[in-house]
C-alpha cells in the first residue's frame, strides 16, 4: 500500500511539473515578444536560450512555495519567469569560451555556437535585466515593499555573494586542491543561492512569517547541495546523450567535486541524507508541502 502511495505522489509531482512548465513557458512567451529591427537578433538569441528545453525546476519551486501561502498564480508566475531568466542567463554565460567553453546545452548548440559570442553575452545580459524588470512591475505584487524585497533577494542570490561569486571560485579552482568545506561553499553560492531564492520567493510574495522563511531556506540549502552532488554524479557517470551536454568535464579540467573527494558511493549516500534532511525542514507546512518533498527526492534521482 505504501508503494502505491509513493507511486501516486511521484505521478502527481510529474504531472504538476509538466503543468508548471507549460504555464511558465506561456508566461515567458508573453514577456519575450519577437522583435523587429536591428535588435531582432538579440531577441532571437534570448528566445533560443530560454526555450531550449530544461526542467523548469526553479520556476516549479517558486510556484509550489507560493501555494503554501495562497499567493495568486499570476504573481507566482512572474517571479517564476524571473528566476528562469536569471538561470538561463547564467547558462548562456557559463557556456562561453572564456568560462566552461561548452558546445552543447540540453542537446542543442549553445547560444554562442548558434549565434556568436557577442550576441550570447548580450542575450545573457538582457535576460538578467529582464528578470528585475518583471519583479519590479506592480503586476507582480501591489505592495512596493514586497517587490523591493524580491529584487533585493534575487540580486543577492545572483551576484558576487551568490551565483556569480560561486562561478568565480569555480573558475579559480581548476587544478587546485579543495577540501569538502570549500566545495560545499562553492556550490552553495553557485547553485544553491538561486534555488534558495526560488524556494523563498513564494513566502515573500505571501508575506509569510520569519519561521516559514527560515524553514524554506533550510530546505533549499540541503536540497541545493543534494542537487549539486547529483550533478557531479551525472558528470562523472552520465551518458552525454541523456544528460544533454558533455560529461567528464570536471575531471578533464582538474576540478575538485563532491565525487572526486568522496567517491561515487559516499557522494550518493550524502545526497540521500541531504534530501532526507530537506524534507524534514518542511514539517511546518504539513501535507501542503508534499510536492516540495517530492522535489527533494526528484533531485537525487534525475538522469539529466
Amino acid at each position: 500500500m505504501a508503494q502505491s502511495s509513493d507511486s501516486a505522489a511521484t505521478s502527481l509531482f510529474e504531472q504538476t511539473m509538466v503543468s508548471a512548465t507549460a504555464k511558465v513557458e506561456a508566461a515567458l512567451g508573453q514577456f519575450l515578444p519577437r522583435a523587429e529591427g536591428p535588435e531582432s537578433r538579440l531577441f532571437e538569441a534570448m528566445r533560443y536560450a530560454i526555450f531550449a528545453g530544461g526542467k523548469r525546476f526553479r520556476p516549479f519551486l517558486v510556484c509550489e512555495s507560493a501555494k503554501l501561502f495562497d499567493v495568486r498564480s499570476e504573481s507566482a508566475l512572474r517571479a517564476a519567469a524571473a528566476v528562469e531568466c536569471v538561470h538561463t542567463y547564467s547558462l548562456v554565460h557559463d557556456d562561453l569560451p572564456c568560462m566552461d567553453d561548452d558546445d552543447l546545452r540540453r542537446g542543442q548548440p549553445t547560444v554562442h555556437r548558434k549565434f556568436d559570442e557577442a550576441t550570447a553575452v548580450l542575450a545573457g545580459d538582457a535576460l538578467l535585466t529582464l528578470a528585475f524588470d518583471l519583479l519590479a512591475d506592480p503586476e507582480t505584487h501591489e505592495r512596493a515593499r514586497v517587490r523591493i524585497e524580491l529584487v533585493r533577494r534575487l540580486a543577492e542570490a545572483a551576484g558576487g555573494h551568490g551565483m556569480v561569486g560561486g562561478q568565480m571560485i569555480d573558475l579559480a579552482s581548476e587544478g587546485v586542491t579543495l577540501d569538502i568545506g570549500s566545495i560545499t561553499r562553492l556550490q552553495r553560492l553557485k547553485t544553491g543561492a538561486l534555488i534558495a531564492f526560488a524556494c523563498e520567493a513564494g513566502a515573500v510574495l505571501g508575506r509569510a512569517s520569519d519561521e516559514a522563511l527560515h524553514a524554506l531556506h533550510a530546505y533549499a540549502h540541503d536540497m541545493g547541495l543534494a542537487y549539486q552532488i547529483a550533478d557531479d554524479l551525472l558528470d562523472a557517470e552520465g551518458d552525454a546523450a541523456i544528460v544533454g551536454k558533455a560529461t567528464h568535464k570536471d575531471a578533464e579540467a582538474g576540478k575538485a567535486t563532491f565525487v572526486s573527494i568522496l567517491g561515487a558511493e559516499r557522494a550518493r549516500a550524502q545526497a540521500r541524507m541531504l534530501s532526507d534532511q530537506a524534507i524534514q525542514h518542511l514539517d511546518l507546512f504539513d501535507e501542503k508541502a508534499d510536492l516540495l518533498r517530492e522535489a527533494a527526492r526528484f533531485v537525487i534521482n534525475r538522469r539529466n
